[in-house]
């Protein structure tokens, strides 16, 4: 105690106390509306990973992130750890949101990923919505008319099983006939389903970006989701947000539009860190909704 006494009052003598820890900035994403980051979804994490992650790991990254939702794409060598993803996703609470289909025949619309994707979901008694991708060679040699039907029968067969789990199913762009807005709500006009919808990608979407201030207004009713990149006309695909000539006029269109679903962001690029990708758009959408993240 001798020493103590002493010690107090110097502390005393200095204006005693510890100094405060520095408040960290607010979070731009925190409140943001539809681009609260309670909203928004990982979108191309899987195959595009530089640092090849396995499940946990994943799971262990959107959970640093404060990433709540995934929509899960993958590649022949993820097959066998489907059941370790979903556990992994459980174990976080990070909400499997959506599973990529692609290259789906719209002539044998039940076999292919759109199989792999529903035996996965049902022995594991999740369930999410499908993104299917049909493919494009399909449609080769048939009217526009014949391509309606066809998109019509595939996407009715899958939204039947889709169902059985609870499921939806998004009409997912990524070029070509199939990827063109205006055909795919055609097809959504003369489905006979109550839960099928569209996914829109930005990314998948710069030559539409002149049409899309009339076209989007159209597409919010059948909206199942919409992912975010940066936007540059003629310029590379993937961009960062906020990189972009187009960005702030992507991000206010969606704004007003009325859309209220989730909203995607990227990783989308083989060689980069998806941690670093997510986290460089997490502070790029900061900057465009709110004062920016530091």
């Amino acid at each position: 105690m001798r020493f103590l006494l002493p010690l107090l009052l110097l502390l005393a003598a200095c204006g005693g106390s510890a100094p405060e820890p520095e408040a960290q900035a607010p979070d731009p994403l925190a409140d943001a509306g539809i681009f609260s980051r309670d909203n928004l979804m990982a979108w191309c994490i899987v195959p595009f990973d530089a640092s090849k992650r396995g499940p946990k790991e994943r799971a262990e990254m959107l959970e640093r992130l404060g990433i709540k939702a995934v929509a899960y794409d993958y590649r022949e060598e993820h097959i066998p750890s489907f059941d370790e993803e979903i556990a992994a996703l459980r174990e976080k609470r990070i909400d499997l949101a959506a599973w990529w289909c692609g290259g789906v025949d719209p002539r044998d619309p039940l076999s292919g990923s759109v199989k792999l994707a529903m035996d996965a979901l049902r022995r594991n008694n999740e369930s999410a919505d499908l993104w299917v991708l049909l493919q494009e060679k399909a449609f080769e040699g048939l009217s526009q008319e014949e391509k309606v039907a066809l998109t019509v029968q595939a996407i009715e067969a899958i939204a039947a099983e889709a169902k059985t789990i609870e499921g939806r199913v998004g009409l997912y762009n990524h070029g070509g006939w199939y990827g063109e807005p205006e055909n795919q709500l055609a097809a959504l006009l003369e489905v006979q389903a109550d839960n099928v919808g569209m996914v829109y990608n930005f990314h998948h979407g710069q030559e539409q970006m002149e049409r899309l201030p009339g076209l989007f207004a159209w597409m919010v009713p059948h909206l199942l989701a919409v992912n975010l990149n940066g936007m540059t006309p003629g310029g590379p695909m993937i961009l960062p947000l906020g990189t972009g000539t187009q960005d702030r006029g992507m991000i206010d269109l969606v704004r007003e539009s009325g859309y209220a679903g989730p909203i995607g962001i990227l990783d989308h690029r083989p060689e980069v860190d998806a941690e670093e990708s997510l986290r460089e758009n997490l502070e790029g959408l900061g900057r465009l909704v709110g004062s920016g993240v530091e």
